[in-house]
């Protein structure tokens, strides 16, 4: 694979030509830069900008001010060659919180080991309406330890929506959910995307993770997907590796949450 070509098809193709992730989102391009504007319940932040010395403030305090006026905390997505090389300090400096670092992976779906099989007693259930989502989100909460209010609106509105564009599944030990995960089909690109694989603690080492990555390059193996990305924890990391993934850059999440008082909403204005 050439990570450096397929690494700027990804920015071409996932970034700058973003599309909604769900049906109550649009994209806006403003300023060297591309964000996701939705409801509170779904993602909002900034994809891809394209700045420099000169621009990058300016354009950070826009985004603040836009996503501040709309009463939304938003993630700038910042990314290990985003430029200028200083971005993420000048991120903190407008006060931006960064999560964990994470490993932007990509594979090709031809050359990936896709014989992985779910280990005995546990089987995968495909993800198609609520009770699933339910499962789904009953998984997020015991893998993760976070809310899954979110990601339980966004995933039902987008099966309900535009069940074409992902695919969710759930493994279940009997009748228990023990892992899930879903994939985001990117129209008009040769991209599909791996999100939210989670197993609970007493289900982990087992293979189930494994398993339903690689049901999912099927999938998009089927639907002539060419490629797979995935944001990797250094957990799943070692996993996606030997599945035959490479990591082509780094990416952390920079977290705003604005002062949506009045007095807050004006400040941010007059940056």
């Amino acid at each position: 694979m050439d990570h450096e070509g397929v690494l700027a098809l990804f920015d071409r193709d996932l970034r700058e030509g973003a599309q909604p992730d769900g049906p109550d989102a649009r994209i806006e391009r403003t300023g060297g830069v591309v964000r996701q504007v939705a409801s509170a319940q779904g993602w909002n932040g900034v994809v891809w900008s394209a700045l420099d010395d000169s621009t990058a403030d300016a354009a950070i305090a826009e985004q603040i001010g836009c996503f501040t006026g709309l009463g939304r905390e938003f993630e700038w997505k910042l990314y290990g060659h985003d430029q200028p090389v200083d971005l993420g300090k000048r991120l903190l400096a407008a006060g931006f919180t960064p999560g964990q670092e994470e490993t932007l992976m990509v594979g090709e779906v031809a050359d990936l080991t896709l014989d992985a099989e779910p280990p005995a007693g546990i089987h995968i259930l495909p993800v198609t309406d609520r009770a699933g989502v339910d499962l789904v989100a009953d998984v997020h909460d015991k893998a993760f330890g976070t809310d899954s209010s979110r990601l339980r609106h966004q995933l039902l509105a987008r099966l309900t929506a535009d069940p074409d564009t992902v695919v969710a599944v759930v493994a279940l030990a009997g009748d228990e959910p023990v892992s899930a995960a879903r994939m985001e089909l990117v129209p008009g690109t040769r991209f599909a995307g791996l999100w939210g694989g989670g197993t609970v603690e007493s289900w982990r080492g087992r293979g189930i993770y494994r398993a339903l990555v690689a049901h999912r390059a099927r999938a998009a193996a089927d639907r002539g997907y060419r490629y797979l990305q995935v944001d990797a924890s250094s957990q799943s990391r070692p996993i996606l590796e030997r599945l035959g993934f490479a990591p082509l850059t780094t990416t952390t999440p920079y977290m705003y949450e604005p002062d949506v008082t009045p007095e807050g909403a004006r400040s941010v204005a007059q940056v």
